[in-house]
C-alpha cells in the first residue's frame, strides 16, 4: 500500500497522541530532578508537579481510549503477521501501562496520606488507606513500571521510524 493511500488516523486521536507525548516528557523530566520521597516527605513543589502530570495522563487516557472504541482506526498497513502481532501487542501495552502507572502512583499518593487531584481542582477519592503497606509497595512497582513504560516507548519510537526509514511505507505521517 501506497503512503498516497494510506488515511490518517483523525484529527482528535492526533491530538489525544500528541498531548499524551508532551505530558509524558514532561513527567519523566519531572520525575528525574524532583526530590526523593522518603518518609515524611509532603507533596509539595516538583512532588506536586508529578501528582498532576499523572492525573492528567489517566484523564486523557481514558479519553483516548474510548475515543479508539467509537473511532474507525485508519487503514491497515501492509505487513507481515508477525508486524501485525509486535504492532497490536506494543499498542495494547502502551495503553494499559499508560493507564495503570499514574494509579499505581495515585496508589502510592493515597497511602502516604497526600491528596490528589485532577487539574489542581478536583479532589480524587484516596486509591489505599493511609500507611498502607501495600500502598507503599506500589511506589517500587511504579518505578519497575516507568522503566518499562520507558522502554515500551523506545520501542513504539523506533518502529515508527524503522517504516519511515527503511520501509517507506508511509505508518509515520498517519499521526501527522
Amino acid at each position: 500500500m501506497s503512503s498516497a493511500t494510506l488515511s490518517k488516523y483523525d484529527p482528535f486521536a492526533r491530538l489525544l497522541h500528541w498531548l499524551i507525548v508532551v505530558l509524558l516528557v514532561a513527567q519523566y523530566v519531572v520525575a528525574w530532578t524532583m526530590p526523593d520521597i522518603h518518609r515524611g516527605t509532603q507533596p509539595v513543589g516538583l512532588i506536586t508537579w508529578h501528582l498532576e502530570l499523572g492525573t492528567a495522563i489517566i484523564a486523557i487516557m481514558i479519553v483516548r481510549i474510548v475515543w479508539r472504541f467509537i473511532r474507525r482506526e485508519p487503514d491497515v498497513v501492509e505487513a507481515t503477521p508477525f508486524m501485525r502481532q509486535v504492532a497490536w501487542l506494543t499498542h495494547i501495552l502502551l495503553y494499559v501501562l499508560l493507564f495503570v502507572e499514574p494509579v499505581l502512583g495515585w496508589i502510592n499518593a493515597s497511602s502516604r496520606g497526600w491528596s490528589v487531584t485532577l487539574f489542581g481542582a478536583i479532589p480524587l477519592p484516596p486509591l489505599s488507606a493511609t500507611g498502607s503497606a501495600l500502598g507503599h509497595e506500589m511506589g517500587d512497582v511504579h518505578q519497575v513500571v516507568a522503566w518499562a513504560l520507558l522502554g515500551l516507548v523506545g520501542l513504539h519510537v523506533a518502529a515508527a521510524l524503522f517504516h519511515h526509514f527503511f520501509l517507506r511505507d508511509g505508518v509515520l505521517r498517519r499521526m501527522a
